[in-house]
């Protein structure tokens, strides 16, 4: 495959697009000729990203978006609709690691609004324009800890107990659950990939002292985790290939999910609580 020309004239989205893996998949569907919409809070760090994916022989974009706002969510999935006609590729990849239990202003428990119901709420609103382009694939970013994660529907706020892994292991479950159910409603690819332990992806960023000091460590040492380029190749091959519908990868190997990813009524049940928090109708698409 000429990664030149492989995705000329298509149109990838791509979240947490302003550092660590969101940036090389964004940088990679850029240098194949995708014209690429880069999403994340900090403008300087975006203008980077599209600069750097110019510099690659793209074409990019950006919109910020700070994925603890469903609002925000909302006038993202707005604006791209306004501006473009199609969408090729929609990669969920915006994720984060808190301290400590945070609410949003939605009220929502910070990690699983932006690590789950931000890209609900992004899939909700952009599958009709994926649906209408040829071709189109979503790609999520999730993780093996979705096997360690819990879904309590009586406490999604973690109002009784707090422990920043549970946390986001449950977030991590719920992209599983997501993306299989998701796969079961529409008739275009829907893929989840574990991209591995990459320690120099940012994510732990603002996570407690003592898990980023051993993450800053961790990146430093060529034996400890992946790499960020060998962590976005999976999720790349993905967003390339209009074919593909095993579900979920670990790395470039398809695999099975914990069995709970297997539970109808689980799915349908997150699926609903979901719409629900972010104020659309269950049944769709």
């Amino acid at each position: 495959m000429n990664d030149s020309e492989a995705m000329d004239g298509q149109v990838a989205l791509v979240t947490g697009a302003t550092g660590g893996i969101g940036r090389e998949v964004a940088r990679r569907l850029g240098a194949r000729g995708a014209h690429v919409v880069v999403t994340g809070r900090s403008r300087e760090r975006g203008e980077e990203t599209v600069a750097e994916i110019e510099r690659a022989g793209g074409s990019a974009q950006l919109f910020r978006a700070d994925f603890a706002s469903m609002a925000t969510v909302r006038a993202l999935a707005d604006e791209f609709r306004n501006r473009y006609d199609r969408l090729d590729v929609l990669v969920n990849n915006a994720a984060c690691s808190q301290d400590a239990r945070r609410l949003t202003t939605d009220g929502h428990e910070l990690t699983l609004a932006v690590n789950h119901l931000a890209p609900y709420l992004l899939t909700h609103d952009l599958l009709g324009l994926l649906a209408d382009t040829p071709g189109a694939r979503i790609v999520n970013t999730s993780s093996t800890v979705h096997r360690r994660g819990e879904v309590d529907f009586a406490d999604l706020r973690l109002e009784a107990d707090y422990e920043a892994f549970a946390a986001y292991a449950r977030s991590k479950l719920a992209n599983l659950l997501f993306t299989t159910e998701l796969a079961a409603r529409v008739d275009l690819p829907v893929n989840a990939v574990h991209p591995g332990f990459v320690p120099g992806s940012g994510l732990y960023r603002h996570a407690a002292l003592p898990v980023r000091t051993f993450m800053a460590l961790a990146a430093r040492l060529p034996i400890a985790g992946t790499t960020v380029p060998a962590a976005a190749a999976p999720l790349v091959d993905l967003a390339v290939d209009p074919d593909t519908t095993h579900t979920y990868f670990e790395g470039r190997d398809p695999a099975d999910p914990d069995p709970r990813v297997g539970d109808d009524r689980l799915r349908e049940q997150l699926w609903n609580v979901s719409a629900a928090l972010v104020d659309v109708g269950p049944d769709w698409p």
